[in-house]
């Protein structure tokens, strides 16, 4: 079958001549009445021409020959939203997803349809997948509009919030479909170049989304690059995106570089949006055990324990502190805690490193085989309560002092040490 009359409809509709595309598609289907995809091109030339129910019907008459024809279900609910069918052509969008729920223009299109329901919050979650499949395809102009349909309602969005909740900022990163956490564990899969390619494309289409600086900053941290990361989260700030998340991760890269203060300072202000989350206080009592304030720490640890009692992280960095000041009991009671935890979660490598740190405090961290090694070792373990963490930093301090001398003379000048001050 040449299908002749339907080909010169196609190229009439193609150069605007929607009358004669009709005619061509309805003499197609004098000779071939069930051809479905001339009953959908006549109804797309009907509508082009103003005639929006024949439309309809055209897509109708396509839909019953060819119940899985997707663009027939997306233009018959284009045609019912202008002809003011909103429950109609919401359930023909929801078909046409049914049969492909990557289909960019149908998310699209629900979300306008929502819109004029007054759902706005399925709107947005509409308009954001569409405008991340429109981003896949690197359909950069459409993934703007999305883009822009999303700000125009979010305004509307939050004051309906704050009307029904405390007027507290809302955290508008990384729920559940979010598209820069689907990023973000790409990377955390290993595909971290795809993740920073769809970046770009979301960087192309707007180059002050603070959102997605962020989103790279903590790709970028994952990478170990926390120069790079530190300069996204100060993008994302700059950009407006004022969130907790983003001053938790700059806090964290800028300890990673040393930047002990500014860990401490970001901390605080992560914890003034977010005071009741327990991994920020963990984070900021990391930041405080690493500039010396050990009492600051074990604060930050026990609030973080109080706000959720099961964090074996919590405990086992309390316990870090603890040993730096000498309280060796309570040390070793949030060891034991911790390790009873990641025990039960069979989370096995912290458990390992907890237990190691625990056994370091009452055993020596290597086998001196000399004899008198021995005898010093034993009397420096009763001088010190038994706790050889305190006897290793001891001589780790006389070795900074003292360097180049035998480990025997570092156990007996520690010795020496401890017993004049005694007297």
């Amino acid at each position: 079958m040449t299908q002749e009359n339907f080909n010169r409809g196609l190229e009439k509709a193609r150069l605007k001549d929607y009358t004669g595309a009709i005619a061509d598609f309805t003499a197609e289907l004098e000779v071939n009445p069930y051809f479905a995809e001339a009953y959908l091109q006549r109804g797309l030339a009907y509508y082009d021409l103003g005639e929006v129910l024949r439309a309809v019907s055209d897509y109708t008459e396509a839909l019953k020959l060819d119940s899985q024809l997707i663009q027939a279900y997306y233009s018959r609910a284009l045609a019912r939203m202008v002809l003011k069918n909103l429950p109609s052509a919401i359930d023909d969008i929801e078909r046409a997803l049914r049969i492909d729920c990557n289909y960019a223009a149908a998310h699209n299109l629900r979300g306008t349809l929502l819109r004029k329901t007054g759902d706005i919050d399925g709107a947005i979650v509409s308009f954001k997948k569409a405008a991340e499949l429109y981003i896949v395809q690197k359909d950069a102009e459409n993934c703007r509009l999305c883009m822009e349909k999303i700000r125009q309602l979010q305004p509307t969005q939050l004051s309906q919030v704050v009307s029904v909740k405390q007027p507290t900022p809302q955290p508008v990163i990384f729920h559940e479909g979010d598209y820069f956490k689907q990023l973000i564990e790409k990377a955390e899969q290993g595909e971290i170049g795809e993740a920073l390619e769809s970046l770009n494309w979301v960087f192309q289409v707007d180059p002050q989304d603070g959102k997605a600086y962020c989103c790279r900053g903590v790709i970028r941290c994952k990478q170990e690059k926390y120069i790079d990361a530190i300069a996204d989260f100060n993008q994302a700030l700059k950009f407006n995106f004022q969130d907790a998340i983003v001053y938790r991760n700059r806090g964290k890269a800028r300890l990673q570089i040393g930047d002990n203060q500014g860990a401490v300072a970001d901390f605080n202000k992560a914890l003034e949006l977010e005071p009741d989350n327990a991994m920020l206080y963990i984070a900021r009592g990391n930041a405080y055990r690493s500039i010396g304030n050990h009492y600051g720490a074990i604060q930050d640890y026990t609030k973080a324990l109080q706000l959720d009692p099961s964090d074996a992280h919590a405990y086992y960095n309390r316990g870090l502190a603890y040993t730096h000041i000498e309280e060796m009991q309570q040390a070793i009671d949030d060891y034991q805690k911790a390790v009873s935890i990641f025990c039960e979660k069979e989370d096995w490598k912290n458990y390992q490193r907890v237990l190691d740190s625990l056994k370091k405090i009452t055993v020596p961290s290597q086998d001196l085989s000399k004899p008198k090694s021995n005898i010093l070792r034993q009397k420096l373990l009763r001088l010190v309560g038994g706790y050889w963490e305190i006897a290793e930093r001891l001589i780790e301090d006389a070795k900074y002092y003292y360097p180049g001398m035998s480990d025997d003379w570092y156990m007996e000048k520690v010795i020496s040490d401890i017993e004049r001050d005694r007297r």
